[in-house]
């Protein structure tokens, strides 16, 4: 469990936030959270990787990510939108999707539902009845499946790619506080590291290496920004050997020392 799981609770909505380039760790580094989360974009473009898989998204988009799965989005100044985080074990596929919905009458539908949680989710609702609209929800979602076009699924996702490199990132999301490198992850998948960093380029353009040390350096983030846990003690949390090797992985990222980051806010920030 994350640290953002610790303070989320059981349905919750939120806004999706541009911080600048300052806060693209908050957004485009990879993560994953025990609970499942559903994106509803409204306005505004950018790329979204789901279990290292990436595809653009628009308005009118949802996206489903399970729990445990990672991704990672780019939301820039113009982008719009509301991530609702659902309660863990509720009635949702256990794999992602992305519906893009194109019937005004659906987008509408849609909104009515999410509008209807936010209202009761606020101080003077009701939770009970914020879970009757998730219920709705959920069978306005399911409808949505069984109806899309089969041209419209993404068949990479099944492809011997798409499902590789989706036990890669499952395996990274259960294990990135460990010591494990890439040969040990693609000797459990039955695969050199060769392949699967090849795969992985091939479905999201970044390297196996990359993915698990974004995955980590997106929880030091957060450790750093979020609790006052001594730079020593979260590189033993993540599975470095020492807090000098923490700290220069950690500065090759972003620019700083974790130190640095944490005074700061992270205002300085590599692409």
């Amino acid at each position: 469990m994350t640290l953002a799981e610790n303070t989320q609770p059981a349905l919750a909505l939120a806004g999706l936030t541009y911080g600048g380039p300052a806060a693209k760790w908050r957004t485009e580094a990879m993560r994953s959270h025990q609970t499942p989360r559903l994106i509803h974009i409204t306005k505004g473009q950018g790329r979204i990787t789901v279990a290292g898989l990436t595809n653009g998204y628009g308005p009118n988009n949802l996206i489903f990510i399970p729990g445990q799965t990672m991704y990672g989005m780019e939301i820039g100044p113009t982008v719009f939108g509301q991530i609702l985080t659902l309660p863990d074990g509720s009635d949702w596929p256990d794999t992602p999707f992305h519906l893009r919905l194109l019937e005004v009458m659906r987008q509408k539908e849609l909104q009515g539902h999410i509008e209807a949680i936010e209202r009761e989710l606020q101080p003077d609702g009701d939770m009970r009845a914020a879970n009757c609209h998730l219920g709705l929800l959920t069978i306005f979602v399911e409808r949505q499946l069984a109806a899309r076009d089969p041209a419209s699924i993404d068949k990479r996702r099944m492809s011997p790619a798409g499902q590789l490199v989706a036990k890669y990132t499952a395996m990274i999301a259960q294990h990135f506080t460990s010591d494990r490198s890439v040969a040990d992850y693609a000797a459990a998948l039955g695969v050199t590291p060769t392949h699967l960093t090849r795969v992985c380029r091939q479905t999201c353009g970044r390297s196996a290496l990359e993915l698990r040390n974004d995955r980590i350096h997106y929880e030091a983030c957060l450790l750093l920004r979020e609790t006052r846990t001594p730079v020593q003690d979260i590189a033993r949390r993540l599975g470095f050997h020492s807090a000098a090797y923490f700290t220069r992985s950690f500065q090759e990222k972003s620019g700083q020392t974790p130190s640095g980051f944490r005074m700061t806010g992270g205002s300085i920030q590599r692409a």
